[in-house]
């Protein structure tokens, strides 16, 4: 049962104050909401709410409950400038996405940045350098890291054991009489992986009172024994977003089968989203669907509930089997759709997938005369087999051949181990500057190899085509003002960073002292001019270094 137990008793002992309104809206605007906690996205689940603030940025942000500021972190992507308060009813809160903190916390996180040299920054106050009462303000919203639009990150987690608890269990002012909407049923034949096969796609009919019912009322199912898939999204009062659901639960002939609840999610478990979707038909046809079926990879802490099956149906006996699935929100409103299955009488399988089978839980490997591949213990979410082929090289700066491996919408959990032979001798001094090369698509990444021989190695936690490249090009800096150019009726300066491959670390200094230059989004390099550049003559110095160390120094000088 997962971390119920933890959960019930968590809830138990505050419950009271929960009822009472134990957090407030961390805003001043009516909750109205843009993601909810479990809602699907690329390679994790939503964990936490994003809450509107009328589409602009620098609202006032308040702490949520009694507390006191137990963590600050500021990146380029991912939270963005964010807040963690921790309660003594055992929660943290979570404020993500923020701009400029309230002035106290602002000024001890830049000096704590100056005193590290570094704007991005993982911060933990003593519990008694911020205290705060519940509707402090803390900061101004805004649209920092990984955010797309202007809005707050919301989250509440257990504080000792990290898992992310679903906010709209805690009585937060969202008014929601909207029931789940259906948009589709899919069948899989169980006898096959998900990544080896499409699923049937059942259209649904909405029959009224949220009940929808399937076009035919009786499917004809070309397998013995089946899964099923569903599409649903959620939204509330005075919203058009299309917000994930919170549970679902199937029902056999009338009798609970298998559900899945999103109470609770621990963070370090939130890429095994990939595990509950067929992830092979989002990637392939953007459609996302609920997996009613738990993979034997998802593990530890799956969102599953086995009530009295596997969510299997078998259909051999050639009768009409009675399906329900029941999909419901955070506030009780339930949607249901109701079908009959038979087998047809006839089977019609895909043809198998080429390529050696790889099993979760288990280390195995492939060897070529050029190109090794491990895949480990937590690795795959199911069974299904992996292909290799040796194809020519497509970059430039290639010193192998380029070796395609596994498919694209197979998922990874962890990361597998890539080792490639060059075609070409490498020298040794060459060989520090030897990186090893993922494309899929557009999409790319590069990763510093280890060398063991005539081998290089790297680690990658997707599936597509490697080869081992030669990075002998420095970064290239620059700066958006001229040479000598004056600053004096503007509030900052800035400059980029470009690299083939991906640049490592990024110094700059003013007249040889170290300053603070923002970096959100991993765009520009920005710095808001303060009390470290006074007005006069000053020179900028950048120095931008790539992942396999080339260097870049660059120079400009400029009047304030």
């Amino acid at each position: 049962m997962r971390r119920i137990f933890s959960f019930c008793l968590l809830f138990g002992l505050v419950a009271e104050s929960f009822a009472q309104g134990y957090y407030r809206n961390p805003t001043d605007l009516p909750m109205l909401l843009s993601g909810n906690f479990g809602e699907l996205r690329p390679n994790h689940y939503h964990m936490g709410l994003d809450i509107k603030t009328a589409a602009v940025e620098n609202k006032p942000i308040y702490a949520a409950a009694d507390g006191f500021v137990s963590r600050i972190k500021v990146e380029p992507g991912g939270y963005g400038r964010a807040i963690y308060i921790q309660h003594p009813n055992g929660t943290t809160t979570l404020y993500a996405h923020l701009n400029d903190f309230n002035p106290s916390l602002e000024k001890w996180v830049k000096e704590q940045q100056y005193q590290q040299q570094s704007w991005a920054i993982d911060l933990y106050p003593d519990e008694n350098m911020f205290p705060l009462k519940k509707g402090n303000f803390i900061a101004y919203s805004g649209n920092t890291g990984g955010s797309l639009a202007p809005h707050l990150h919301f989250e509440i987690r257990d504080t000792k054991d990290g898992f992310n608890l679903n906010p709209l269990l805690y009585q937060f002012p969202v008014e929601d009489k909207i029931a789940p909407m259906v948009t589709r049923l899919a069948i899989y034949d169980k006898s096959l992986s998900t990544y080896e096969q499409q699923p049937v796609i059942i259209a649904v009919k909405n029959a009224g009172s949220n009940r929808y019912i399937t076009q035919p009322g009786v499917v004809k199912v070309n397998a013995k024994k089946i899964v099923l898939g569903f599409s649903a999204y959620d939204t509330h009062n005075n919203s058009h977003n299309k917000n994930g659901i919170y549970r679902a639960q199937l029902f056999l002939n009338g009798l609970p089968d298998i559900s899945f609840l999103m109470d609770s999610i621990h963070y370090e478990d939130t890429r095994y989203m990939n595990a509950h979707i067929d992830y092979k038909t989002a990637t392939t046809r953007s459609n996302w669907i609920h997996q009613l079926f738990q993979l034997p990879g998802y593990y530890p802490n799956s969102i599953y509930r086995t009530d009295n099956g596997t969510g299997t149906i078998d259909l051999s006996d050639g009768k009409e089997h009675a399906v329900k699935i029941e999909i419901s929100d955070a506030y009780k409103n339930k949607s249901v759709i109701e079908t009959r299955l038979q087998f047809s009488g006839v089977e019609k399988r895909a043809a198998t997938a080429s390529g050696k089978m790889f099993y979760p839980d288990m280390l195995d490997g492939f060897e070529a005369p050029n190109c090794e591949f491990f895949i480990g213990e937590k690795c795959l979410y199911e069974a299904t087999p992996i292909d290799y082929a040796e194809l020519k090289a497509t970059d430039s700066n290639a010193v192998s051949a380029m070796h395609k491996i596994g498919q694209s919408y197979i998922p990874l959990q962890t990361k597998f181990l890539v080792r490639v032979k060059p075609t070409r001798g490498v020298e040794n001094s060459l060989r520090s500057k030897t990186l090893m090369l993922w494309t899929s698509g557009t999409k790319k990444a590069a990763e510093k190899v280890n060398w063991n021989q005539d081998w290089a190695s790297a680690q990658f936690r997707d599936f597509g085509n490697y080869q081992l490249v030669l990075d002998t090009v420095a970064p290239v800096v620059k700066f958006n003002f001229a040479e000598g150019s004056s600053q004096a009726g503007r509030k900052s300066i800035s400059f980029n960073v470009s690299d083939k491959y991906g640049y490592a670390k990024v110094v700059a200094t003013i007249d040889n002292q170290w300053i603070c230059f923002t970096n959100d989004k991993y765009r520009a390099f920005v710095y808001k001019f303060d009390e470290h550049c006074l007005p006069g003559e000053h020179e900028l110095k950048v120095i931008a270094t790539d992942l396999v160390g080339n260097t870049t120094t660059a120079t400009i000088k400029f009047v304030r």
